[in-house]
C-alpha cells in the first residue's frame, strides 16, 4: 500500500511538472495554443494521467510482494508501463475530445518528468528497505527439503541475492541424502523446525517419497500455514512453458508452446528484424567501406569477407558473412577452439581492433535480411562444435528452437568467447523460455551500451 500510494503521488507530482513546463516555461512555444488550459480546468486530465499510469503497473504486476527488494526488476515495470502510458494516453487524446485538449507535448513532458520522478522515489525507497533489519522483515524465510544438487544451486542462488525475497534459513535433509553443513535437523522433526524457525515457505527438492508421506508433507503445510513449493526436477528448462491440462479426467503437466514460437511473435519478430537489418546495411555501408579498404591493405591475398557454416533454427545449417579479421589460412586451424582468443597470432591488426569492437559482424544484417538470422537470439555455433557441446553440456540443443541472432542475452551479460560456455548456454536457454518483445528491446540497448567486446 505504501508503494501504490507514493507511486500516486509521485506520478501526479511529474505529471504537474510536466504541466508546468508545457504552460509556464519557454519550451510550450514548441507546441500548440491549448484554450482554457489553466491548472483547474487540466487537472481531471491529470487525475486521469495517474490512474492511467497506476493501471499499467499493476497490469505488469509492479506490486507483488516478491518485488519489494527488486529495484532493478521493478524498475524495468516501470519503464515498460510508462511507455504504455504514453501510447495509450496519446491514442485517448485522438479518439476522445477533451476540454480541454490533451497537449502532446504535455503528454512527452510528462512522460519524462514522471520516469525521471519514479526513479528517484524508487531508489529512495529500495535504498531504505534493503537496509540490514528492514530486508529481513520483508523477506520470506524459507527452508529447503532435500539435499541434491538443484538445492545447493538453490541456496547459492539465493545467498549471492541479498535483495532476493526469499531468506533460506537452512536445509532438512530427506532419508538417504548426503549430510549438509546447512542442515538444521532430521526429516521427522520438520514440524517443530518449522515453527522453531518460523517459516514461510518450504522447497522440496525431491518427491522420491512414498505417496503417504508426500500428502503428510502437504498437511503438514498447511497446518503451518506454510507455502509449499516444488523443484520440478523432471523438467529442467522451459519451466514457464509448463501447464497443467486434463486429459480425459486425469491432470498431465507438460511443456505448451514458448511465447517466441508463437505465430504471431514470430512475425513480429520478423518484421521488426527485416525493418533493423535495412536501417543496419544502409548506415553501416560507409563503416563497412573503410574496413574492407583496411582489410585489403594488411591483406591483399584474401578475400574482404569471410564465410563459415553455422547452425541455425530447427538445426539447419546456412553460411554467415563477417569481415575478415584473420589471415588468409587460419580457417585450417578453425576446429580447434570454439572462440578465438585475443592474442591469437592469425589475428590482423585491423581484425583485433574490429573484434574488440564486433565490427566484423556488421555483415550480419544480411543474414538478418534473408531470414538465417534474427537481431536478437543466441549466437551461431560451428556444425562440429554444436556436435561437440551437445555431448559435454546440458540442453545445450533446445537453444536451436529460435533463430541465432547478431547480439543476444548471454552477449549483453559480458559471456562472450572463451567465458563460461555453460553459464552462455544458461542465459540463452532463459532468452528462450522469457521472450518479449520488451526483452528484445532491453537487449538492443544494452548491445549499444555495452558495444565493446572485454573478452579482446
Amino acid at each position: 500500500m505504501t508503494l501504490l500510494v507514493g507511486d500516486a503521488l509521485v506520478a501526479f507530482s511529474g505529471l504537474t511538472v510536466g504541466y508546468g513546463l508545457r504552460y509556464a516555461t519557454a519550451l510550450g512555444r514548441l507546441g500548440i495554443e491549448v484554450p482554457n488550459a489553466r491548472f483547474g480546468a487540466y487537472l481531471p486530465l491529470l487525475l486521469l494521467g495517474v490512474g492511467f499510469l497506476l493501471v499499467a503497473y499493476a497490469h505488469f504486476n509492479l506490486y507483488d510482494e516478491k518485488l519489494l527488494l527488486r529495484k532493478y526488476q521493478s524498475m524495468g515495470i516501470i519503464i515498460k508501463g510508462t511507455v504504455i502510458w504514453l501510447v495509450a494516453y496519446l491514442g485517448l487524446s485522438l479518439v476522445l475530445k477533451f476540454e480541454p485538449p490533451i497537449s502532446r507535448l504535455f503528454v512527452t513532458l510528462a512522460f519524462l518528468t514522471t520516469l525521471a520522478f519514479m526513479y528517484i522515489w524508487r531508489s529512495v525507497f529500495y535504498a531504505v528497505v534493503n537496509r540490514p533489519g528492514i530486508r529481513e522483515r520483508i523477506q520470506q524465510r524459507a527452508l529447503v527439503l532435500g539435499w541434491n544438487e538443484e538445492a545447493r544451486l538453490l541456496i547459492d542462488e539465493v545467498s549471492n541475492q541479498p535483495a532476493h525475497p526469499y531468506h533460506i534459513v537452512g536445509m532438512v535433509p530427506l532419508p538417504g541424502d548426503e549430510p549438509s553443513s546447512t542442515g538444521l535437523g532430521n526429516y521427522n522433526d520438520l514440524a517443530a523446525i518449522l515453527e522453531r524457525e518460523q517459516i514461510n515457505v518450504l522447497i522440496a527438492v525431491r518427491l522420491d517419497l512414498p505417496r503417504t508421506e508426500l500428502q503428510q508433507l502437504a498437511h503438514l503445510c498447511e497446518r503451518a500455514y506454510v507455502e509449499l513449493k516444488i523443484v520440478p526436477s523432471a523438467f529442467q528448462i522451459f519451466l514457464s512453458g509448463l501447464r497443467l491440462q486434463t486429459v480425459g479426467q486425469l491432470p498431465v503437466l507438460g511443456i505448451e508452446n514458448l511465447p517466441v514460437t508463437l505465430l504471431l511473435n514470430r512475425i513480429v519478430k520478423r518484421l521488426i528484424d527485416v525493418v533493423g537489418a535495412a536501417a543496419g546495411l544502409i548506415l553501416s555501408a560507409p563503416v563497412l567501406a573503410v574496413l574492407a579498404a583496411l582489410i585489403k591493405r594488411e591483406s591483399p591475398d584474401g578475400p574482404v569477407f569471410f564465410n563459415q557454416i553455422r547452425v541455425g533454427a530447427n538445426h539447419r545449417t546456412f553460411t554467415l558473412h563477417k569481415l575478415r579479421s584473420m589471415t588468409p589460412d587460419a580457417a585450417s586451424h578453425d576446429h580447434e577452439a570454439v572462440s578465438t582468443r585475443g592474442g591469437d597470432a592469425r589475428l590482423l591488426p585491423i581484425g583485433a581492433f574490429m573484434r574488440r569492437w564486433n565490427l566484423d559482424e556488421l555483415p550480419q544484417f544480411w543474414n538478418v535480411l534473408r531470414g538465417d538470422m534474427s537481431l536478437v537470439g543466441p549466437r551461431p555455433e560451428r556444425p562440429y562444435h554444436v556436435e561437440q557441446l551437445a555431448t559435454v553440456i546440458p540442453h545445450y540443443l533446445p537453444r536451436h528452437l529460435v533463430k541465432p541472432g547478431m547480439t543476444g542475452w548471454a552477449q549483453v551479460n559480458r559471456l562472450r568467447g572463451g567465458s563460461d560456455l555453460e553459464k552462455r548456454i544458461q542465459h540463452d536457454i532463459y532468452y528462450i523460455e522469457n521472450w518479449s518483445l520488451w526483452l528484445d528491446a532491453q537487449i538492443l540497448l544494452l548491445t549499444f551500451a555495452r558495444w565493446e567486446n572485454v573478452e579482446h
